[in-house]
């Protein structure tokens, strides 16, 4: 794990089992197939202006969808950010443009909590001990560490 004590920098590295699993996915979004709710998003690289794609979890709480970096500051969460929030979500042909807006730190808690209650077999060893039973003073101790977007359609 490449981590500093600046939770804003947080970034957990991808094993190679990992790669290899979200490759898997992957694999499987850009064909049509949803994983528990699994997409392909679409955001133009920061460096590069070309396309760059990643496979994540939706997230949907009391009508509102979110994207939640489990990892951290992960390439897809730099790109969205330097694409000013727009890009596009993908399931096979299906294409959906949006518009994020990154939540504050102080409002995160209640998200990563339902984050974690849904998806937290799959992605819990990311978030450093915490599970859907931690409280929200515990999830809003390291809340800096995990983006959280909320998202809108363009």
């Amino acid at each position: 794990m490449n981590e500093s004590s600046d939770h804003s920098k947080r970034f957990v590295k991808p094993t190679r089992a990992d790669r290899i699993f979200n490759g898997a996915v992957h694999w499987l979004a850009r064909r049509g197939v949803s994983l528990f709710g699994t997409r392909e998003i679409r955001v133009v690289g920061r460096s590069s202006g070309e396309v760059r794609s990643a496979v994540i979890n939706i997230l949907e709480v009391d009508g509102d969808r979110y994207l939640v970096a489990p990892r951290g500051q992960a390439h897809w969460v730099r790109n969205l950010r330097a694409a000013g929030g727009a890009g596009e979500l993908r399931i096979g042909r299906k294409v959906e443009p949006f518009q994020a807006e990154e939540l504050a730190d102080a409002d995160k808690p209640p998200v990563i909590h339902a984050y974690l209650d849904r998806f937290g077999w799959e992605v819990g060893r990311f978030f450093d001990g915490l599970s859907k039973g931690s409280s929200e003073e515990e999830i809003a101790a390291v809340a800096p560490g995990f983006p959280v977007f909320r998202l809108a359609a363009r």
